[in-house]
C-alpha cells in the first residue's frame, strides 16, 4: 500500500537524521590521534582504502599475533568443499584467541577507526582465511559491497606475499566527481538486480573501466584498511593460495547487527587455544 511505503520512507529518513545527529555530537568526543594517523583517516574518507604494513604500524602485539596466525594457516592445507569446480575458502573464527583479540583492540588502531566511523566503535571479531586457486569468478570473487553498517572497516592482513597470481584485494575508489557518482549508482542498481550477490568483471567493465580499478598486491605483513560498505571490492581469480586475516569494525550500534554475528558465533568453525581445528 502507498501509505505503508510512505511510512517506511519516513522511518528511513528519521533513522538517517538520528545518525547524522549522533555523528555531530560525537565529533566533539573523538580521541586525539597523531598527524600520521589522521592521514590514514583522511585517505579512507577520500578513497575508501589505506594501505600500510604491520612494521609501519609497529604494535607491540604484532609478533605474537603473527606467529599464531601462521600456525593457524599451516593447518589449513586443502579446500574443505568444492562446488561445481569452485574451491571454497577455508575460514575460521579466531576472535577468542588472545593473540588476535589483543591486536584487534590496540588503542591506536581503535582510535584511527573511531575517527573514520565517527562514532564509538564495536570490534566484532577476526577471521583467518585461506583462499585456493580458482579460475571461476564466484562468491567473494564477484564485485560486491558489505552491508553491516553505514560505515565500517575491515583491516585485512596478508600472511604471505600476494602477487597478481595470488588474487589480491581489488577495489574501486570512492567517487571523486558527479560522473563517477552516477556510475556508482548504476553499479548499485546492478547489484540490486542480482539481490546483492555480486557482479562479474564483464558487467563491471560496462560501467566502470578497468583503468579505474585498484589492485592491491603486497608483501606478507601488508595491512589494508578498507571501508567495505562503501567501496566496490572483491578478491581476484587466482592460481596460487592466499592467506589473510580479517578484523571487522562497525559503529557500536550497527545498522544491520544480525550480519555481525558471523565474526564470533558458530557460522564458521573455530580454532582452539591449542590450535586444533574445530570443524
Amino acid at each position: 500500500m502507498v501509505i505503508n511505503k510512505v511510512a517506511e520512507k519516513i522511518s528511513v529518513l528519521k533513522d538517517e537524521l538520528a545518525y547524522q545527529v549522533k555523528l555531530w555530537h560525537h565529533s566533539k568526543n573523538l580521541p586525539a590521534i597523531s598527524a600520521k594517523d589522521q592521514l590514514i583517516v583522511d585517505t579512507l574518507k577520500t578513497s575508501g582504502v589505506y594501505i600500510t604494513s604491520l612494521e609501519d604500524l609497529g604494535f607491540s602485539s604484532t609478533a605474537k599475533m603473527l606467529a599464531t596466525a601462521n600456525s593457524c594457516t599451516d593447518s589449513m592445507v586443502n579446500p574443505r568443499d568444492i562446488h561445481a569446480g569452485y574451491k571454497l575458502p577455508q575460514i575460521y573464527t579466531v576472535t577468542d584467541l588472545p593473540e588476535f583479540l589483543n591486536w584487534g583492540i590496540e588503542t591506536r588502531l581503535q582510535n584511527i577507526i573511531e575517527h573514520y566511523i565517527g562514532l564509538p566503535i564495536a570490534f566484532h571479531g577476526v577471521h583467518v582465511r585461506k583462499d585456493f586457486p580458482n579460475e571461476k569468478q564466484l562468491e567473494t570473487l564477484l564485485w560486491h559491497k558489505d552491508s553491516e553498517d553505514r560505515r565500517m572497516i575491515k583491516v585485512i592482513i596478508y600472511l604471505n606475499d600476494v602477487t597478481e597470481e595470488h588474487g589480491p584485494f581489488e577495489y574501486i575508489p570512492l567517487p571523486a566527481n558527479s560522473l563517477e557518482q552516477v556510475n556508482n549508482y548504476r553499479v548499485d542498481y546492478e547489484l540490486w538486480r542480482v539481490n546483492f550477490l555480486g557482479i562479474n568483471d564483464d558487467k563491471m567493465m560496462k560501467v566502470i573501466p578497468k583503468s579505474a580499478w585498484k589492485s592491491c598486491p603486497g608483501k606478507a605483513g601488508t595491512v589494508i584498511f578498507a571501508d567495505v560498505r562503501n567501496i566496490f571490492h572483491h578478491g581476484t581469480v587466482r592460481t596460487q593460495e592466499r592467506s589473510t586475516l580479517f578484523f571487522t569494525y562497525t559503529a557500536n550500534s550497527p545498522k544491520r547487527p544480525e550480519l555481525c554475528t558471523q565474526y564470533y558465533d558458530d557460522t564458521f568453525p573455530k580454532i582452539s587455544q591449542q590450535l586444533g581445528l574445530k570443524v
